[in-house]
């Protein structure tokens, strides 16, 4: 039987992608699901047909979102157990050509919201003392590249995040997990010219379920065993 079984996790970003491949892994597991996102009917439907599943809809910056989605899970399903910090927005592009504002917005999910939402459940965590938070880091939150410093930025701030966080909750039984995957064929990348695996001359680039599987292989451990960051790669990903 999977530890898993009857945990409550609540998921942001979890209308499409990889959101949607870790509520559709863990649900098969027994997991109870609160998922989050801005696309209500695509929600709806995720709902109705996972199991012991609510969802809310709505703009993950805003600051009431994330609490209101910890108080939805405590009354439905009596508390959280798993938080997946996974919203996120990718823009890039070189100096001519970026679009300034977009990157601000970027800013604003993958920066103040992401932190917004880790301290907001690593606070419910201690008080409860339990719990784990995942986050959708990115193999660019460990070097950078031309043209997405600024995605690279909001990236290397959640593994900073996360890595003092696991070293101040040491020893409390609360875990915290940053999940680092490389390209990924998701709806992040939909407004793109042309897509990045061409770029980048990816035969086989990873699916969302590629990387659920990572994420579940992080949630489903023992109790003394911590997997602080996994990296999931295309095989033949470069950098």
């Amino acid at each position: 039987m999977s530890r898993l079984k009857g945990k409550v996790a609540v998921i942001t970003g979890a209308t499409s992608g990889i959101g949607l491949a870790t509520a559709e892994m863990l649900s098969e597991r027994g997991a109870k699901l609160v998922l989050h996102g801005r696309r209500e009917s695509l929600l709806a439907e995720h709902s109705a047909r996972l199991p012991d599943c609510a969802h809310m809809s709505g703009d993950i910056s805003d600051p009431t979102a994330f609490q209101s989605l910890l108080d939805m899970a405590t009354e439905r399903f009596g508390g959280v157990d798993i938080v997946y910090n996974n919203a996120g927005l990718n823009s890039a592009g070189l100096i001519e050509d970026i679009d300034i504002d977009k990157v601000c917005e970027m800013m604003r999910i993958n920066v103040e919201a992401a932190t917004r939402v880790t301290y907001t459940a690593m606070k419910l965590f201690k008080a409860q003392g339990r719990g784990h938070l995942v986050c959708t880091s990115s193999v660019l939150g460990t070097k950078s590249r031309t043209g997405a410093g600024a995605y690279c930025g909001t990236k290397h701030a959640m593994e900073a995040l996360a890595e003092a966080l696991r070293m101040e909750l040491a020893g409390t039984g609360i875990k915290i997990t940053c999940v680092e995957p490389g390209l990924v064929i998701t709806d992040l990348h939909r407004g793109q010219a042309q897509r990045p695996e061409v770029v980048q001359n990816i035969a086989r680039p990873l699916l969302p379920a590629d990387v659920a599987k990572a994420v579940v292989f992080a949630l489903d451990q023992e109790d003394h065993v911590l997997i602080p960051r996994v990296m999931a790669l295309a095989a033949d990903q470069v950098v």
